[in-house]
């Protein structure tokens, strides 16, 4: 029997619905689990599943089934030929999971790490339940459905609002299934343009579609399918007002599909409220942590500010390094970071707060085709990038906790492949670093103090000998971040992509605004309600407003205005009136 800890734990989690029972094999596992709604089910692909009666973990098969294709759980014959086209045919575990359910019309839960499917797992179910333009169903919609969203996703970021629009445009290429995403940082028009148009599943951030349904704009009353991806970290970012809000815009008769990492409370409380009896799958384990960690070789080294670009630029030319991930805590170390190694020869691109969109997007695009190897991220701002083929993960300063390591360094070494993670942690981060090593049982508790210069910096990563923080010009092959162009989304004040300038970063060749002039250099005359001079004396108080030393408009130096001084309240100089 599981403590009474554990079976508190779960009588706290359980859903206020009454129960109903169904029986559901779920072939990696290997065994039958009875699946009550009175209760959260966990049950797990690869690390065993949850016992709904003693509330203790069901032993895994040690010999678990092949994974099935996506055309032996039930998926339709176009959706399996345009993922196909793509190189997937194999479900991952959470995929197999919640595929059976969710294709029949069930509430769901699907909780697994980040990078493991989730996307295909809410996303097959939707465009297959919706009524795709160019089915018969369609033409059974009421009038005023058609060209209505039927489906809407809520993602926290747009760079993973954009992510999932992709995958869900690939995999409902066959049905002619019409996605749009839509994100604060772009503009309006396009975007109610596209509503306008007609469009089957809208994926969005909660602040742009709360806007846009606010305006008339997006039509939510249609809505069939409704999924919230990655809720944790909506949670996270103080977006689950904003997500109630939509979810009251949502006709109640849907079908409800929530994602995440995390199961926090708040999560379980917003499922219970909004959730029709759902199924909770999980596809994570609590040793998950402990398989990240053990499948990425890491480096932790106590590093001086002082040094750390100049060991940082040695460390990308590790042997066998691919792209590559850096990750700041500020936008301005970010863009500092990008700055320094451009110079030093570095293809790079950055994501973070102070760039515009249209530059954000500009650099994930050119990082994911390979024009740029190299992409510095806040951990803002690189929530929901999914990049294939990252070797190595570089935490330029030391994540705020294990969670946040954790998730940093999970970019690398996914399904099967190696990785490497480097950790510089400066001295006054050393405790903060001590509870993360503590938290994860790393043997890193005292990092080793590291130069640019120190052997073990060339040993530990393959490095070759005489190696300098300069990129050689025989190796600079990378086309760039101005090889990939910026995309006019009707953004303003942003800033664009590309390093900035040596004089740019001092502040040098700046113009104030007006052009050359500087202010208060316009030389109209102040007038009165009677259209005359105000001053109605000389010139020089005609131009009183201009300040001294001003420019005039023809370039020729301004009269120099002299104040008038009185003696006893009589002009001084002598040339009173008599």
């Amino acid at each position: 029997m599981g403590s009474s800890r554990d079976i508190e734990s779960r009588r706290r989690c359980r859903f206020t619905d009454p129960p109903r029972t169904h029986s559901r094999c779920f072939p990696n596992p290997g065994v039958l689990l009875s699946t009550t709604n009175d209760q959260l089910i966990d049950q797990a692909a690869s690390s065993g599943a949850t016992d709904p009666d003693t509330a203790e973990p069901v032993a895994a098969d040690p010999n678990p089934a092949e994974p099935k294709t996506f055309a032996e759980l039930g998926v339709s014959t176009p959706v399996v030929e345009a993922l196909a086209s793509h190189g997937i045919t194999t479900a991952f575990p959470i995929q197999e999971m919640c595929l059976g359910l969710a294709l029949e019309g069930r509430d769901v839960i699907g909780q697994a790490k980040t990078g493991t499917g989730k996307t295909l797992g809410f996303g097959i179910p939707l465009i297959q339940r919706i009524a795709a333009p160019a089915s018969e169903d369609y033409a059974q919609l009421p009038e005023a459905a058609q060209n209505k969203p039927q489906g809407l996703i809520v993602c926290p970021t747009r760079e993973l609002a954009l992510q999932v629009a992709t995958d869900i445009e690939q995999a409902g290429a066959g049905l002619g299934i019409r996605v749009l995403s839509i994100y604060g940082g772009r503009a309006y028009e396009p975007q109610i343009d596209a509503l306008r148009a007609g469009i089957d599943v809208v994926v969005g951030t909660p602040g742009r579609i709360i806007d846009l349904a606010g305006r008339g704009d997006l039509d939510l009353s249609h809505v069939r399918e409704l999924v919230l991806d990655e809720a944790d970290e909506m949670l996270d970012m103080g977006f689950l007002p904003d997500v109630e809000k939509i979810v009251a815009l949502v006709p109640t008769n849907r079908q409800t599909m929530l994602f995440s990492a995390t199961m926090p409370g708040q999560i379980i409380a917003l499922a219970r409220r909004y959730m029709n009896q759902p199924t909770h799958m999980r596809a994570i384990d609590p040793g998950d942590d402990s398989a990240t960690v053990d499948a990425i070789e890491q480096h932790v080294w106590r590093a001086h500010p002082m040094d750390k670009v100049e060991l940082l630029a040695r460390v990308l030319q590790a042997k066998d390094r691919g792209l590559t991930m850096i990750f700041t805590r500020t936008k301005r170390k970010a863009q500092k970071i990008t700055d320094d190694l451009t110079e030093r020869g570095f293809a790079v691109g950055s994501v973070h707060g102070d760039l515009g969109q249209g530059a954000r997007e500009q650099a994930l695009r050119a990082f994911r085709s390979g024009k740029v190897d190299v992409l510095v991220a806040t951990d803002v701002a690189a929530r929901g990038i999914d990049v294939d083929g990252v070797t190595h993960v570089i935490n330029y300063e030391c994540p705020d906790d294990e969670k946040t390591y954790l998730h940093r360094i999970g970019r690398t070494g996914r399904a099967g492949a190696s990785g490497v993670a480097v950790t510089l942690v400066d001295w006054e981060d050393i405790a903060r670093w001590q509870m993360i090593d503590r938290a994860l049982k790393l043997p890193f508790k005292d990092p080793l103090e590291t130069y640019s210069t120190s052997p073990h910096v060339f040993t530990g990563l393959g490095i070759p000998e005489g190696t300098t923080g300069r990129l050689p010009k025989d190796q600079r092959t990378r086309a760039g971040l101005s090889a990939e162009q910026v995309e006019d989304v009707g953004e303003t004040g942003k800033r664009t992509g590309g390093p900035r300038s040596r004089d740019d970063r001092r502040g040098g060749n700046r113009q104030r605004s007006g052009g050359s002039k500087r202010r208060g250099s316009s030389t109209s005359v102040g007038k009165s309600s009677s259209g005359k001079s105000s001053s109605g004396k000389s010139s020089s108080t005609q131009t009183s407003s201009n300040s001294s030393g001003s420019s005039s408009s023809d370039g020729s130096k301004p009269r120099r205005r002299h104040r008038r001084r009185t003696h006893g309240g009589k002009p001084a100089g002598g040339n009173a009136a008599s």
